[in-house]
């Protein structure tokens, strides 16, 4: 075992990577729903004090499925459409950035 660290130090290590972990599943949490706030408010912009949010979307992806494609040699448009899916949740972009001080 590597002795860099004491057990001690290495259980500690564990235990503060795990609250780490956990405080950020917390903000993830908080943040998908003030996202969600702003997609349901059906704003493209909205200045707060210090910063302005955008908002892009929907955006549906489309996903191929390459690995089907590739056991099959020379893909027709036929083959390409038939494993290609597009999803029916809409995706949208947030972007926060810092407000321009006014003079």
């Amino acid at each position: 075992m590597n002795q860099i660290f004491t057990p001690d130090q290495l259980a500690d290590i564990v235990d503060t990577l795990a609250n780490i972990r956990a405080k950020i599943a917390d903000l993830k949490d908080k943040e998908d729903t003030y996202k969600a706030m702003l997609i349901a408010a059906e704003v493209q912009a909205v200045d707060g004090t210090q910063h302005r949010a955008t908002v892009s979307g929907p955006v549906y992806r489309q996903t191929i499925d390459w690995q089907t494609i590739a056991r099959k040699l020379e893909p027709s448009a036929q083959l390409l459409k038939a494993h290609t899916t597009i999803s029916h949740e809409p995706t949208y972009t947030i972007r926060v950035t810092a407000r321009k001080a006014t003079a």
